[in-house]
Order: structure tokens, then sequence, then C-alpha cells
């Protein structure tokens, strides 16, 4: 059985989705501290042809907070993001079928910032026809007070699983030997380039999977998801 970790992030980039269509069980960090220079509330679509930044506004508060424990601010615009969206995208090929996606995530209540960024994440899987199990951290019985490595190795006990994937960018964090004295394989995954037209200008890759699902079917971005990366 296959275990996936990451920490929650808001409409991240197609890589996160290959990551849990990848593995059995995936798990999203609820307990782990929030990061401003990150990508958890924040990320990048394109508007006139260059990727800008969008992002979920917080209420102002203490630096070592969990993401769990931190709030949405509260003059939080929806429509002012909405608008922002709608207005980068609305002559994109697959605005209708994207956008009440989006304005039903955006216009979420909670103002809980890992509660919006799980039902986020949970409708966006929905919606391209995921179907992983996805489990939070902190509802699963281990230590919660150890870091990096140690931490995931406990939870890939505590869930029973025989291979952890993780993404490319922790390579350099985690030992395959560490991990298979433990009796788990290590994997990495490895996007591959999805190119696609973008209005007829300069591609620009890696944006938040709006773009990719503004401009692409769902049968093409499903494929994707499904085989276009390899695991290392």
């Amino acid at each position: 059985m296959k275990l996936g970790i990451m920490q929650p992030y808001f409409f991240p980039y197609i890589g996160y989705f290959q990551l849990i269509t990848a593995v059995d069980i995936f798990i999203v960090y609820d307990n782990i501290k929030y990061t401003k220079k990150g990508w958890i509330n924040r990320n990048r679509m394109l508007q006139n042809g260059k990727d800008v930044i969008f992002s979920l506004p917080l209420k102002s508060d203490l630096d070592y907070l969990n993401v769990c424990d931190r709030e949405l601010a509260a003059d939080f615009n929806r429509d002012k993001l909405l608008n922002q969206i709608k207005g980068a995208y609305r002559r994109a090929p697959y605005f209708e079928n994207t956008f009440p996606l989006v304005e039903l995530i955006v216009r979420y209540q909670n103002t809980n910032l890992f509660r919006f960024l799980h039902h986020s994440i949970v409708k966006t899987c929905e919606h391209l026809g995921i179907t992983t199990e996805i489990r939070i951290s902190s509802d699963i019985a281990i230590d919660h007070d150890l870091k990096s490595q140690d931490k995931v190795l406990a939870l890939c006990k505590a869930v029973g699983a025989s291979a952890y994937v993780n993404a490319i960018g922790g390579m350099e964090l985690y030992s395959k030997e560490t991990f298979r004295e433990k009796g788990i394989d290590l994997k990495f995954i490895q996007s591959k380039p999805f190119e696609y037209p973008q209005f007829g200008n300069k591609f620009v890759p890696w944006l938040s999977i709006i773009d990719v699902m503004m401009f692409n079917p769902l049968d093409t971005i499903r494929n994707c998801i499904s085989t276009n990366y390899e695991l290392i």
C-alpha cells in the first residue's frame, strides 16, 4: 500500500494531484507550521500572458502557529478573488466547466485555513475523478511531536504502508536506506512536462491546477494526472 503526505496548498499545480493519484492513501498535514513564503495560501495563475500570484488573505497572528490554527482574514473579499480569476480566464475554452468549481471552493464559508484548504483539495479531486482516500494527519494516532523523516515513518507504520511516495523536491530530506530498514520502499514522483495552448501566448508552465482545468478537457487532465509522471 502506497502512502503520500503533503502540506495543504491552495489550488496547487498538477503535480500535487499526480501524487494523490499515485498513492492509495493521501495524508494532508494540518498540524504543521504555517510558512509565509510557501504555497499554502497562494498560487500562480495566467494573466495577460504572464504568471501572477493570487492568494487567501489571513488574519494577523503569531508566526509559530500551525496551519490548523490560522484563520482567513475577516475582510476576505471572495467576490474580488473570483472576479480576478474570472477576468483572467473568461475566454478560456473550458471556463464554463471549471468556474463553478472555483466558485464553490472560494465561497466556502469555513474561515479556518486548514478546513478551507482541505475542502478545496477534496472538491478538486472529486471534479477530477480522483478517488484516493484522503486523511488528516492529526486524526492518526502517532507521536505528533516527531519531526520530518521520523514523523513520516510513524505515519507509514500507523496506516500500514509498504511504500512512501514523496514529491521530487524532498530527495535530500529522506534516506532510502532508512526507509528500507523499516520495510518501506521510498519513491519520489517526477512530473513530466505537460504543455498546452494558453491563448496563443508563450507557454507558462507549472501554474495552478486552475490554469490546467481552464485550457484542457477533463479526459486530457485525468490522463495526464494518472500517467504523465515517473516514480524514481
